[in-house]
């Protein structure tokens, strides 16, 4: 395996996405991986966040789904809308979410509790 400089770094693409069937939405939503910048602002949020009140979910799928072109469908603004969206369809596109960011289950209780 060859040795990478900065620019190789820098160029490489390592932002997975997957799109995700939400029937109850009624369509498919795509979700990607974070960034290592949002992955610690997620996780700063969610330390200050109170607990059970976090909207650990919509927080997380809020970060993490994206339009055809990249960019983010929710901002900071709209977390408490998709909140109030279904938790099945939620719970579906967590899923994809968690497992594409390397967030295990104890990972997210620990946010939560903390």
């Amino acid at each position: 395996m060859a040795l990478l400089d900065k620019a190789a770094i820098v160029d490489a693409d390592d932002l997975p996405h997957e799109d995700v069937e939400v029937p109850e939405w009624g369509g498919t939503v795509r979700v990607r991986t974070m960034t290592g910048l949002e992955r610690d602002r997620f996780e700063a949020e969610m330390l200050a966040a109170e607990g059970a009140g976090a909207n650990v979910r919509a927080r997380l799928v809020g970060r993490c789904m994206i339009d055809a072109g990249g960019k983010a469908l929710f901002d900071d603004q709209t977390l408490d809308a998709l909140g109030a969206k279904s938790a099945r369809a939620l719970d579906r596109v967590f899923t994809v979410a968690q497992r594409l960011n390397g967030l295990s289950g104890a990972d997210v209780d620990e946010l939560e509790k903390n």
